[in-house]
């Protein structure tokens, strides 16, 4: 990092800062800030990756193929680019799916985003919390911390290994259903292990973050937030898009929603909707899906926030814990039959599928966009 402070204090004051490689996002940028005599001359978040044009690296492909191409997008949240994928490829050509499927695909969407906020709150963040360059001097210093943290981030990916067949790029995801399915012990070993370590420990992480609440900035910014709104479940998977602004949206209309423009200084594309920019991530779900909560949740939530919606950003990281469910109801619906059925798409479906001449639908392919009302870019 550089930093130059010129003359003046105050209102006229000049103060130019440069951050190169900043590594703890899932991705790679640099920071630019520039003021002048009291004035913000730039303020930029400089994404430096190339663009790999997945939209045109998936032509001629076949339809099958899609999802597991464009959960390349990322290594962290490859399930929410697969999943994207695979509803809009369904959609496009009308392929059927289960309310099993559905089930099974909402459990490793959870799995996905547990092991995505794990990672990001203790491996990511927690180190600049607590003024240490990386995550390994505190296996010293605080050892049990660390252990809970690695042991809540192998759980999440066994639950995605045990749905997808691994945690990044599942390779059991196919148009219309799954190749294998779990069994029912891997179903009941979910729901146990969730229920009797998982919220154990997501309740000694929100006690961890309260004891950290002075390290965190005291900045707020009122903006608009969006997210997925389901009838009557927090929303991972399906539902409407929703704004704090706007309301609710259908989710063909999203391109109304996303607004993709391009700037000189990144080369990842920006979006705008109500304002000149809006929120995504926990912070947008939560704001949009506060009544929807388990109680549990809710009771933690409310502890936390002074009113919703919230603006204050740089404490998101503790609402990264509200994707508890109770394991009573998504489980117990996934489990209700006794035994699991077939879930592969139907011949006739895939067969009418590959006969018709394939839509080129832009939502099938342009999964980044797509996911900000699934996945979390933190």
């Amino acid at each position: 990092m550089s930093s130059t402070l010129a003359a003046g204090t105050g209102t006229n004051m000049s103060l130019k800062i440069e951050v190169p490689y900043v590594t703890r996002v899932e991705g790679h940028g640099n920071i630019v800030i520039d003021m002048k005599e009291g004035k913000l001359i730039t303020s930029h978040l400089e994404v430096v990756e190339p663009p790999r044009y997945f939209e045109a690296m998936v032509k001629g492909f076949s339809y099958t193929d899609i999802a597991l191409i464009t959960s390349r997008i990322c290594g962290i949240c490859s399930v929410g680019h697969q999943m994207t994928s695979l509803k809009a490829t369904e959609k496009a050509l009308g392929i059927p799916v289960s309310e099993q499927t559905v089930l099974l695909r909402k459990l490793l969407t959870y799995g996905a985003t547990m092991q995505s906020h794990v990672l990001h709150i203790y491996f990511l963040a927690a180190p600049d919390l607590l003024g240490v360059p990386s995550v390994v001097p505190l296996a010293g210093s605080h050892p049990d911390v660390v252990k809970m943290a690695l042991r809540m981030k192998k759980l999440a990916n066994d639950v995605c290994d045990r749905l997808g067949g691994r945690t990044i790029h599942p390779n059991r995801l196919v148009p219309g259903g799954f190749t294998r399915l779990p069994s029912m012990g891997d179903l009941r070993w979910m729901r146990d292990m969730l229920a009797n370590q998982m919220v154990p420990d997501a309740k000694a992480s929100l006690e961890l973050l309260k004891s950290l609440a002075d390290k965190f900035p005291a900045f707020e910014r009122e903006t608009e937030y969006v997210g997925l709104r389901d009838h009557g479940e927090y929303a991972f998977y399906d539902g409407k898009i929703a704004s704090t602004d706007t309301g609710l949206s259908p989710v063909d209309d999203y391109l109304s929603i996303t607004n993709e423009f391009v700037v000189p200084h990144s080369t990842a594309k920006h979006c705008r909707h109500a304002r000149s920019s809006y929120f995504v991530g926990a912070l947008g779900r939560l704001n949009n899906n506060f009544d929807l909560l388990n109680p549990l949740a809710r009771s933690l939530a409310s502890s936390r926030l002074s009113r919703t919606p919230s603006s204050t950003p740089p404490r998101s990281w503790w609402k990264q814990f509200t994707w508890w469910r109770n394991p009573s109801s998504s489980w117990t619906s996934s489990l209700r039959a006794g035994s699991m059925t077939k879930s592969r798409p139907s011949r006739i479906s895939c067969a009418k599928a590959a006969a018709r001449k394939p839509r080129r639908s832009r939502a099938a392919f342009c999964s980044t966009t797509t996911l900000m009302t699934i996945g979390d870019r933190s």
